[in-house]
């Protein structure tokens, strides 16, 4: 009766524990975008979102957890834009070839929308944000409906792939025509491979029967994709390539006092219509006065340059970010002033052949500086970014973007 007692251990202090690490384990599934259950998890990012094309867009997720499987996975979501009165939705099914390397085969159909001149590294993988600022201003979408296969592989410990093959369907929502001598087209199809690899030389890894898990992030990290638009392969209808780079680089000082520097790139070569282009993260909303634009600052986005300003077929971007100590005002209150330089660079050879879109080039060189002060209430802060250089505007207040930031964590 006593043997329990006797070596220490008293019952309510073990419920106690479980259920803290239980409640740690919730919060942190939340804070990931899960809600998780028994057998699946609800994936918290397509709840309720917004932006300029669908409006309000609402839907469910749902992916299947390691208690259902942990050799297969199904996953998938369906949304509904309250604008474009259009459901959108993805399924996709995965089996794991080998726990040792992590290795996974993807089957995947998806029907959505996706931002024009936007470029999505592979090995990104799943990122989730309680709040997505950028995506409330983007207003240039195009449809596609695409068929993939995928093969996901830890290459090294420090090293991780992933290739994929795919199949699309693409229908802009905007006015537009590609055109060459032989050729206009208005929606297209395109064929396509890629291959992309995340460097982290400087992590921390665990390996386990499960796969290498990273246990302490270090920097600088790097990624390396190639793409290629393979002509007449399932009807396609393109053929060029792209390689994109990105650098990520952390430098501390001291507990919350760091810079972040990073660096990306991107070629595209061949015939290449505006839908798989550069744009350098615009997150400025077309409008007349700094109040009608004021709206919530991106992460990583140029806060001044208006959207569908520039499209480039080779761009280089560089964001300096510069995290001060926090004000130590109370235990509760610490706002933190952040100082920001962008600067982007890029062209396109052949701007004719894109019909009933105008854009810019990005010859010349961007730049924008300004400053954040973060988590002033609720999570919310202030931001102020000055336009400056070969691309400052001839009104003063065009080149000004005063907004709210957005920065919280569970």
């Amino acid at each position: 009766m006593c043997f329990n007692i006797c070596n220490g251990q008293n019952p309510k202090q073990e419920e106690k524990v479980k259920d803290s690490i239980k409640k740690k384990t919730f919060v942190k599934s939340l804070g990931n975008g899960f809600f998780p259950t028994q057998y699946f998890n609800f994936d918290l990012r397509y709840l309720i979102k917004f932006n300029q094309y669908e409006g309000v867009r609402t839907g469910i997720g749902v992916v299947t957890n390691e208690t259902f499987s942990k050799q297969y996975r199904i996953n998938g979501y369906t949304v509904y834009g309250f604008r474009d009165h259009r459901f959108k939705y993805s399924i996709a099914a995965g089996i794991r070839l080998a726990p040792k390397t992590d290795t996974w085969l993807n089957f995947t159909y998806t029907d959505d929308l996706q931002e024009t001149g936007s470029t999505k590294f592979l090995t990104d993988g799943r990122s989730f944000q309680f709040f997505e600022p950028r995506l409330l201003n983007i207003d240039l979408f195009h449809k596609h409906v695409t068929k993939s296969i995928s093969l996901e592989h830890q290459l090294f410990n420090k090293i991780a792939t992933k290739t994929e093959f795919s199949i699309s369907k693409i229908d802009p929502t905007y006015r537009y025509t590609f055109t060459t001598l032989n050729t206009a087209l208005s929606n297209f199809r395109i064929t396509m491979a890629k291959t992309s690899f995340n460097w982290s030389p400087f992590s921390q890894f665990n390996d386990s029967k499960s796969g290498s898990k990273e246990t302490k992030i270090g920097y600088p990290k790097f990624t390396l994709q190639y793409s290629k638009s393979i002509k007449n392969a399932f009807k396609s209808d393109f053929n060029f390539s792209k390689i994109d780079f990105r650098a990520i680089h952390k430098i501390v000082f001291e507990k919350d006092n760091y810079s972040e520097i990073t660096l990306v790139s991107g070629l595209a070569n061949g015939d290449t219509p505006i839908t798989h282009m550069y744009h350098a993260y615009p997150n400025n909303i077309n409008k007349e006065t700094i109040l009608h634009r004021f709206s919530v600052a991106g992460l990583n986005s140029f806060e001044t340059m208006y959207f569908n300003e520039f499209f480039s077929d080779k761009f280089t971007t560089i964001q300096l970010r510069h995290f001060l100590k926090p004000f130590n005002i109370s235990r509760n209150y610490k706002p933190q002033l952040v100082l920001t330089t962008r600067y982007a660079i890029g062209d396109m050879e052949q701007p004719e052949k894109h019909q009933n879109i105008t854009f810019g080039s990005l010859k010349k060189g961007y730049t924008e500086s300004g400053f954040e002060i973060n988590k002033l209430l609720f999570g919310f802060g202030l931001s102020f970014t000055y336009r400056y250089g070969a691309y400052h505007l001839p009104k003063l207040t065009d080149n000004v973007a005063f907004k709210f930031t957005f920065n919280l964590s569970l």
